[in-house]
């Protein structure tokens, strides 16, 4: 079976999954549990909401009566399962067998894995609705696949039908999928035991800032090349050393913010406006920590009174490498002078920003707790014109 043609104005559903017995929660009903001053369902919620789902069901079976109480406090459909106790697969089935006859596809989820972003969603949408799309869309990260599932609902009587072993992934097994790479590490974080619980809740606080292994997948997204690469991590090394080095001094740098956003800092190097654009690009995949140092690591000016932050560690740490070779602020500026000499408008820029940068310098160095030259040491990056 095969979808070879969009289906323009045809909705899409979610079904999240809420009938399981929650029982290495050890009591907690894991749908209910206070995530980040909400529940999973309705953080579930909100995302499919926000990517643009007003179709969802809910699947409840185990203390089905408070699921269906939050379900319907939601705004959400609600499905029973009494078939609950003989596994997932049962929710699944009750859950796309109530399923709206015009829905094109169907996104699947245990509610125990609520923190995917929006942005996520939205990609297997917009692949959906093209030309050619398989019958079933998997989010992967680092290879691996995770939630939601993205389904053509055609798939919806033979899963029915489906009374062999092996579940949802047997059902599936004989139609064409597609892996689409996302820079949402929240595909696979579940939540089974209080050990996970407590890490979801850590997690649920820092969803506007990328992981450095979310910056690296969206690096290989976006077909960053390798001399890009090479760029990248020189100045995410520089930052973080900085960073760090500052932290030491009395500073309250987040390490991972500065990390990825340096990481990031050349994401749409190539577009017009790239500083711009990859803020933009950060902000709707629900980055907006680490978009605005994105989009001013050009050019900062940093008044006498404002404290330095991880947007000028970032902005900084770019001015120390040429490549992926460390150089000081002075001959990068220097390069950039002689390649626009006779440029008048351009050397006036240009100087403009050397003033700019050489003061972040300036304020970088008198925090520092020891000698910049050992700091940028610290990063094992070679020195511009070392072999």
């Amino acid at each position: 079976m095969t979808n070879d043609t969009a289906s323009p104005g045809r909705p899409a559903a979610a079904v999240i999954l809420a009938g399981g017995l929650s029982a290495r929660m050890q009591g907690p009903l894991k749908p209910l549990l206070p995530l980040a001053g909400t529940t999973p369902l309705a953080r579930l919620a909100a995302t499919f909401r926000a990517a643009g789902l007003d179709d969802i069901l809910v699947v409840g079976g185990h203390r089905q009566e408070d699921i269906a109480a939050e379900a319907a406090g939601l705004g959400l459909g609600f499905v029973a399962n009494p078939d609950y106790a003989s596994g997932m697969f049962s929710s699944v089935r009750a859950g796309l067998a109530a399923v709206r006859p015009d829905a094109a596809r169907v996104l699947l989820t245990p509610a125990d894995v609520p923190l995917f972003r929006p942005a996520t969603v939205a990609r297997l949408l917009e692949r959906a609705g093209r030309p050619g799309a398989a019958d079933v869309l998997y989010p992967t990260f680092a290879g691996e696949r995770g939630h939601p599932p993205c389904l053509d609902t055609r798939l919806i009587p033979p899963i029915l039908a489906h009374a062999g072993p092996g579940g949802l992934r047997q059902a599936l097994a004989p139609y064409r999928f597609e892996e689409m790479p996302v820079a949402d590490a929240c595909i696979l974080a579940d939540m089974d035991t209080p050990a996970d619980y407590a890490a979801l809740t850590a997690l649920a606080r820092r969803l506007d800032v990328p992981s450095p292994a979310e910056a690296e997948a969206l690096l290989a997204i976006e077909s960053v090349p390798p001399q890009g690469l090479a760029h990248a991590r020189g100045v995410a090394a520089v930052a973080l050393a900085l960073a760090r080095a500052l932290n030491a001094a009395g500073a309250a740098l987040d390490c991972e913010l500065v990390q990825s956003a340096a990481l990031l800092h050349d994401v749409a190097k190539g577009r017009p406006g790239h500083e711009a654009a990859g803020g933009r690009l950060l902000d709707s995949l629900g980055f907006s920590r680490a978009a605005p140092i994105v989009a001013s690591h050009r050019d900062i000016e940093l008044p006498a009174e404002a404290p330095l932050t991880e947007r000028e560690v970032v902005y900084l740490a770019d001015k120390f490498v040429h490549g992926s070779r460390l150089v000081s602020v002075a001959d990068r500026f220097g390069q950039k002078l002689a390649q626009f000499a006779g440029d008048d408008a351009a050397t006036a820029a240009i100087t403009r920003r050397r003033g700019n940068a050489l003061t972040v310098l300036a304020r970088v160095e008198q925090a520092l707790p020891r000698p910049l030259a050992r700091v940028l040491a610290e990063t094992g990056l070679p020195r511009e014109g070392q072999p």
